[in-house]
């Protein structure tokens, strides 16, 4: 579907409310579950009905979404320790594997995880930090889609949801390999969206826009972070896409903050 006026969809989106049981009994994996935006939408998704798999690299930050979640009355999630740097191809096939042996199905993944690196100009890029935000940002993105397709189609209305960013969309300076990085993500959801056409499966980017959390914090050291959104006021997009509201949205590269 490709939307006209974005900004009227985004404004949409920005206040869009759902339904107490909006997610109820949909299965959802969120990468970078332990923190910022991840932990958030994990805890919301939960708060709307569905069992969330947390997917990262710190167990005992999972461990306390896991306990937020189970303390607020939510259905039960799963956690899944993995470094996406060091991820393999079997790593991922294990975990479609087991997803699909306890829960059947996926209903969602939210690709959230990534890594900034170091901010400069592209020509005094470290080759080890450039192949390390590609490994996380993109190549981990694609293998763990690829190898959750499986479950996804076994699923009657699936969503993919990817984190762009707007570097990724227009290069700026010094922000390097994170953009080009963001870039590659837009252009691999794009490709997706058009594979999948009409089919059980949509695939969409959000771009979170300027937010408090320890990535934006890094990069802007110096910045008020109290005038900045917070994860939880992005999540009406993020739940959104998420719900069978969105099932006619796929290939749209989306602002979680839009000004009227």
């Amino acid at each position: 579907m490709v939307n006209s006026n974005k900004n009227s969809m985004g404004i949409f989106m920005n206040t869009f409310q759902a339904s107490d049981n909006a997610l109820q009994d949909k299965i959802i994996l969120i990468t970078g579950a332990g923190d910022g935006i991840g932990r958030v939408a994990a805890i919301t998704y939960a708060k709307y009905g569905a069992t969330v798999i947390l997917l990262g690299k710190t167990t005992q930050k999972l461990e306390c979404v896991y306990d937020e979640i189970v303390n607020a009355g939510y259905p039960q999630p799963a956690i899944v320790p993995m470094d996406l740097k060091g991820a393999t191809k079997q790593n991922y096939r294990d975990l479609a594997a087991t997803i699909e042996y306890q829960f059947g199905r996926l209903d969602g993944l939210l690709n959230n995880a990534g890594i900034l690196g170091s901010l400069g100009p592209l020509e005094h890029f470290c080759s080890s930090t450039f192949e390390n935000i590609m490994k996380v940002n993109v190549t981990a993105q694609a293998m763990i889609t690829k190898a959750l397709f499986p479950v996804l189609r076994k699923s009657n209305n699936a969503s993919i949801v990817f984190t762009s960013s707007g570097v990724g969309r227009k290069g700026r300076e010094f922000w390097g390999p994170y953009a080009i990085s963001k870039f590659a993500v837009e252009g691999m959801m794009q490709t997706w969206a058009c594979e999948v056409g009409k089919t059980n499966i949509r695939v969409n980017c959000i771009n979170p826009g300027a937010t408090r959390t320890s990535m934006r914090a890094s990069a802007y050291p110096g910045e008020d972070k109290d005038k900045l959104a917070t994860p939880e006021d992005l999540m009406p997009t993020y739940l959104y896409l998420m719900c069978d509201d969105s099932s006619t949205i796929n290939g749209q590269s989306l602002d979680a903050q839009v000004k009227k």
